[in-house]
């Protein structure tokens, strides 16, 4: 099936459902100005077509004692498709690691780590980080504020 793209009505239902995913079905038409059965077939169409992925809660970091905001470069002692797989193979069940970026340029990951604190940080750099004998060097930058966090996206236009 061909992607069509977006018009002004599949525009506004994504970007209701992206500030509130827990809309009914009843609440999102009327939002967006239509009657429940053509919403909910634009909503699955939607969903079908890959423009919306999931649907999740944001929970909060320091409730979930996950408020400790650090990021990490890594850089890898090869860089070969070997030691690319085996690198995210060993972090992907890393629970602190809640983002792994591959980039270009002077390192070859960002993460994104949450932990409780600075203990449980160098608990989890002495406990599994260390065990991944790929890395060459790390460096760690500690979140002193957080100034903006979101998941929010610019809903494109025609």
């Amino acid at each position: 099936m061909v992607d069509k793209g977006l018009d002004r009505t599949d525009q506004k239902i994504l970007a209701a459902l992206q500030k509130d995913g827990r809309l009914s079905n009843v609440a999102l038409a009327k939002a967006v100005n239509l009657s429940a059965t053509p919403c909910l077939e634009r909503v699955r169409r939607l969903e079908r077509d890959g423009y919306i992925e999931s649907y999740h809660a944001k929970l909060s970091a320091q409730k979930m004692k996950a408020d400790f905001l650090t990021f990490m470069t890594v850089s890898l002692d090869k860089t070969n498709e070997t030691v690319f797989e085996e690198f995210k193979a060993a972090i992907a069940d890393i629970d602190e690691i809640v983002e792994c970026h591959m980039v270009g340029g002077g390192f070859d990951y960002l993460l994104k780590v949450r932990t409780e604190s600075m203990a449980a940080f160098r608990k989890l750099m002495g406990e599994k980080l260390s065990g991944i004998s790929s890395i060459a060097t790390t460096s760690s930058y500690f979140v002193m504020e957080e100034i903006k966090n979101t998941r929010f996206y610019k809903i494109p236009s025609r």
